[in-house]
């Protein structure tokens, strides 16, 4: 139920940004869509990321899988902290009607490297912020973004 959710996790509104990321209240990572329909940096990243590592077993756009569940519906009911625990050292789910498993991708820079870009973009999709298929507008990456890509995947 959504009333049981916390405000933590149901607010998506950027209330302040740094260096082209975008923050809640909560200094949760979120999205930030111009009303000309440009999006942020990172999920645009998000979604070249998200469709290269994950939809193979989420289906696109975040839509689901018979095989995995909808990550665009797990991303708006999940923490935060517990969308990074779940992708970086992964999930066993076992019971009588369920056996699931989501492999942990702790040591997969491709992955780790564009966690928050990949959540938020979930979350531009979650709330249909974000149309299906890829986005047409984006803002440029920034500097320190760039910095940042370069040193996690070990460039310098």
């Amino acid at each position: 139920m959504a009333e049981d959710i916390p405000a933590e996790v149901t607010d998506v509104k950027a209330d302040y940004s740094e260096d082209g990321r975008y923050f809640t209240q909560y200094d949760i990572p979120t999205y930030n869509i111009q009303a000309d329909g440009t999006i942020d940096w990172l999920t645009y990243s998000g979604f070249r990321r998200y469709h290269s590592e994950c939809h193979v077993c989420h289906g696109p756009e975040g839509e689901g899988s018979t095989y995995a569940p909808a990550l665009k519906k797990s991303a708006m009911t999940m923490d935060y902290y517990d969308f990074v625990d779940v992708v970086t050292n992964g999930r066993k789910k076992v019971s009588a009607s369920e056996n699931s498993v989501m492999p942990a991708f702790g040591t997969n820079p491709n992955v780790m490297c564009y966690l928050n870009d990949i959540y938020v973009y979930l979350r531009a999709r979650g709330t249909d912020a974000v149309p299906r298929g890829r986005p047409r507008k984006k803002e440029a990456k920034s500097d320190a973004i760039r910095a940042d890509e370069k040193a996690c995947l070990g460039g310098g």
